[in-house]
């Protein structure tokens, strides 16, 4: 029996059924009707504390010691073969919540911790910002920045996806976005590059 690909959603906004959410929710539901088994967090339901930059990930042999519920997706993403990282443009880059779960994603970058993740391939990403403004290069540094960042923490950033005009309209209202969101995660799948 094949293995199912893992697939796991995160939600960068503090509104539970805003843009970002219907954006990688559908993005899930397109990795879902692909075969994939999908799962979903939100940021804001999370007790997640920033990193203090402690450095007891790389002194230790117990992986991160802030005891909070990023403890709960080290363990996920133990397991799992792809992520769909959505986050709205707050400022020019990503949100507050979002920005501690990248910044707590530094402690997978040691040897040390959880060696599950340097003895498999690269987890594939998906990155998604949503933004108001309707000119989608218009934050294109950061955006790549980002990217090049996940790639240096060995993820395998397969696109980093921009859906502007926000301010035009709720998201779920575009019929183009419907279509393009699922055939993203129909896509991230259709690959099947598993472990």
């Amino acid at each position: 029996m094949e293995k199912k690909m893992k697939v796991m959603g995160f939600i960068g906004s503090p509104r539970k059924k805003g843009n970002t959410a219907w954006i990688v929710n559908k993005i899930l539901e397109g990795a879902k009707e692909e075969g994939a088994e999908t799962k979903v967090w939100a940021f804001n339901d999370l007790d997640i504390k920033p990193c203090q930059g402690c450095l007891g990930c790389h002194n230790g042999d117990g992986g991160c010691v802030i005891c909070d519920d990023m403890q709960k997706l080290y363990e996920e993403l133990k397991d799992v073969d792809a992520l769909v990282l959505g986050s709205p443009v707050y400022m020019g880059q990503m949100s507050a919540q979002a920005k501690i779960f990248v910044d707590r994603l530094s402690a997978t970058n040691h040897p040390r911790f959880y060696p599950q993740f340097k003895e498999r391939a690269a987890i594939k990403m998906i990155l998604v910002f949503d933004q108001g403004n309707p000119d989608s290069s218009l934050f294109q540094t950061y955006y790549d920045y980002m990217k090049k960042m996940f790639q240096m923490l060995e993820f395998d950033v397969k696109d980093v996806v921009v859906v502007n005009g926000m301010r035009n309209g709720p998201a779920h209202e575009r019929k183009d976005l419907h279509t393009s969101m699922k055939g993203i995660g129909l896509s991230l799948v259709s690959e099947k590059i598993l472990r």
